[in-house]
């Protein structure tokens, strides 16, 4: 095992590393319900797609080009809004998915924030094709 991995095993809590590695919710949603992509200053990408039925976000998924902070963040999303409300989804705040993860390091809080901004677009984006259902085809 070298240093970094060792490193990374000492510093960070079982929930970051379990967030961190986890590959499920990598996908894409073929006619998601919510989609949201953005970038951020360090140039790490999300997409976020959102399967909703009954107000209740049935399914998370994301793509990302970026690190592995970001991936934690984007799985604790999933974790946190699988099953849960579009409104309680509107609960979640960059502080939220930091203390979930625990040992974020606070250099990193800017990839919490780029996931959290993510969701929200997702959200907007179901919002307006809730209020106009045709635009669902157009993306």
């Amino acid at each position: 095992m070298n240093t970094h991995q060792h490193d990374l095993l000492q510093t960070h809590s079982l929930t970051f590393l379990e967030m961190a590695f986890r590959t499920d919710r990598q996908g894409v949603i073929a006619h998601p319900d919510g989609y949201g992509k953005k970038t951020g200053d360090c140039g790490d990408s999300i997409e976020i797609f959102l399967s909703i039925g009954n107000g209740r976000i049935e399914q998370f998924r994301y793509q990302l080009d970026g690190c592995l902070n970001t991936n934690a963040c984007c799985n604790t999303l999933g974790e946190m809004t699988e099953g849960q409300t579009t409104a309680a989804a509107w609960e979640i705040t960059p502080e939220k998915v930091a203390a979930h993860l625990q040992t974020l390091p606070p250099d990193h809080f800017h990839c919490a924030e780029l996931a959290v901004g993510t969701l929200y677009l997702a959200l907007i984006s179901y919002r307006e094709v809730r209020q106009a259902p045709w635009k669902k085809l157009y993306r």
